[in-house]
């Protein structure tokens, strides 16, 4: 056996779980499972087959279901538990909860009660992905899952254009090539992707190319199981020599020119000893 019984202080455990391959799961998961008073999780089914595959004994212990559309019910429960000095374990379905999965308003109002609350950290398809992806990972923006419509899709999208690194999203596969292709469209067919499938599992795959390979490569095709998008930085636009004064003036009223040379840099990938030799220009004028 890989885990064992142990005396848990009263609070919520917040529990990753794997992405697709059970083993991916820690010690101390495994302990925090063997052991909690109460389990709670997004898909009932799918931990109580990840304690079988793990010989963990569910017993005599409560098992309940907490997701999007139950919380306003299953809040309670969990909070009465909590108040008869009692530890509860949460899980999503697959991964950390709370990152596109559901968590939110329980964390916030255990919290607000005075009860504990701690992660045992774990499985994360954003981290996964970006790890496999070979885009800048020292910026990056997760933005879960992009809407359904055309119109409001490409709306969300345009309000990324300027996001500095990395932007991550999750996707169907259903709607992953008309994704592409408002991307392509709205942010540049030129910026690099990443298509991450099936992270851990058997037929995981990351495709790579830009927006616009990207999108001719899944028209008339479909993908299948489950998806994260990695989608680069895009290409400096020009900025005039006018603009790059205004915008260099301002930042140096709340911060040092240094800094303000590192972040002019940084977004506008112009040369940071060029826009320097302008700030100290304007400190002598």
């Amino acid at each position: 056996m890989n885990h064992k019984e142990i005396v848990l202080e009263p609070m919520l455990y917040l529990v990753a779980t794997p992405l697709g391959t059970a083993r991916d799961i820690t010690l101390r998961t495994l302990d925090v499972l063997a052991s909690a008073d109460m389990l709670a999780a997004e898909d009932t089914r799918t931990l109580k087959k990840l304690m079988e595959i793990h010989g963990i004994a569910l017993k005599d212990r409560p098992v309940i279901a907490y997701h999007d559309h139950n919380g306003d019910r299953a809040r309670p429960k969990i909070l009465n538990a909590l108040a008869a000095g009692q530890s509860v374990a949460y899980a999503s379905e697959a991964g950390t909860p709370m990152i596109a999965d559901p968590g939110y308003h329980l964390v916030r109002e255990v919290q607000a009660k005075g009860y504990g609350v701690t992660s045992l950290p774990g499985p994360s398809a954003v981290i996964t992905a970006l790890t496999l992806g070979g885009l800048p990972t020292d910026t990056f923006t997760f933005a879960g899952f992009l809407p359904n419509s055309k119109a409001a899709r490409r709306k969300a999208l345009k309000s990324y254009e300027s996001a500095a690194g990395t932007l991550v999203f999750y996707e169907s596969p259903k709607r992953i090539a008309a994704m592409i292709s408002d991307a392509a469209d709205v942010l540049g067919s030129e910026r690099e992707g990443r298509i991450c499938r099936e992270l851990t599992k058997k037929f995981e795959e990351v495709i790579a190319g830009t927006l616009g390979e990207l999108s001719e490569r899944l028209a008339g095709s479909t993908l299948k199981g489950e998806i994260v998008m990695l989608i680069g930085k895009g290409t400096v636009q020009e900025m005039s020599h006018d603009v790059l004064v205004s915008e260099l003036k301002a930042l140096m009223q709340d911060m040092s020119l240094r800094d303000a040379a590192d972040r002019l840099a940084e977004d506008t990938g112009i040369k940071r000893r060029e826009i320097y030799q302008i700030g100290l220009e304007l400190q002598k004028a």
